[in-house]
């Protein structure tokens, strides 16, 4: 049972193993490594990038759409902020609400597939019908509803509003890998010493479905990204504060779409929003060599 339960998630000694294969794949893998730096570039940015960065705070007219400048490197926008400044101080509530939410995606997920998988039977059936509604109900329309009921732009309201359809898709999943489970021999031992279903749940279950919930994340986080982005685009959620959203709408409205004036106000925050997300594909690359090393070999 030990083995089984240090096999996916070592503890102790095996957390150092676990760091170095991650550093091999890396230094083997260019690709996922590429990944990785760009997700570390924008963190850093998400926490020191406001605090270091003060140009274009304070709105300067006489600045209105001017072109990259040693002062201004991407420009301004029509109030006269600096884009990149903009930017940098948007990255932090984009990043806090994107993997605020991909969390409560994942702990629902796995907690709802884990439980259901292992009680199996009639809860089982119960579970999975709540799970099958919340899989029909189209995501985006629900999502814009109640975010324009809530009109909150508080990051954690933001994240569970994000993530209030999203767990179910991976409920399911890990339901059918909790019921294979449920007759190792591990699980028939733990259960025959009356362990508490939290126990059951956290200790032996969980660890054996880490490798899926860990990719999962990754894809979750960038879902939770383009979903966050859509509510501000559309203006669902209330425009105060900077973030990448609250940019595009706003360039769409000083007339981005049609005038090259205002053209980098428009683009800047879409190329930054496509690298992030092209850092987290990247590095999921790494993630998949990780838990499933014979598809490196196979590739």
């Amino acid at each position: 049972m030990k083995d089984m339960k240090t096999m996916i998630f070592p503890n102790g000694g095996r957390r150092l193993r676990f760091a170095r294969d991650l550093l091999r794949i890396l230094r083997e893998d260019r690709s996922a490594a590429i990944g990785g730096v760009i997700i570390v570039v924008f963190c850093v940015v998400a926490v020191i990038g406001p605090s270091v960065t003060s140009v274009g705070v304070a709105p300067d007219p006489s600045q209105a759409y001017r072109g990259p400048s040693g002062r201004f490197p991407l420009g301004t926008d029509g109030f006269g902020h600096s884009i990149l400044s903009e930017i940098i101080i948007g990255t932090r509530p984009i990043m806090e609400v994107g993997v605020a939410a991909a969390i409560m995606t994942v702990a629902v997920g796995v907690i709802v597939g884990l439980i259901s998988g292992y009680l199996a039977g009639a809860a089982d059936a119960v579970i999975m019908r709540v799970v099958d509604v919340f899989l029909t109900i189209p995501g985006l329309p629900l999502i814009l509803v109640i975010a324009a009921v809530i009109r909150t732009s508080n990051p954690l309201v933001l994240a569970a509003v994000l993530s209030i359809q999203g767990w179910a898709g991976l409920a399911r999943p890990v339901r059918s890998m909790a019921l294979s489970l449920r007759s190792a021999d591990f699980i028939e031992a733990a259960r025959g010493q009356a362990v508490p279903l939290r126990h059951m749940v956290g200790r032996q279950l969980l660890p054996n479905v880490g490798p899926y919930v860990a990719i999962h994340f990754l894809i979750a986080v960038t879902a939770a990204i383009y979903a966050e982005v859509g509510l501000f685009l559309l203006g669902v959620a209330p425009l105060s504060g900077t973030n990448w959203g609250i940019m595009i709408n706003t360039a769409i409205g000083q007339g981005a779409l049609y005038s090259s004036d205002s053209a980098m106000t428009l683009l800047s925050p879409m190329i930054a929003i496509v690298l992030l997300q092209f850092g987290f594909v990247l590095f999921s690359r790494a993630m998949d060599d990780l838990f499933n090393p014979r598809m490196r070999v196979l590739a």
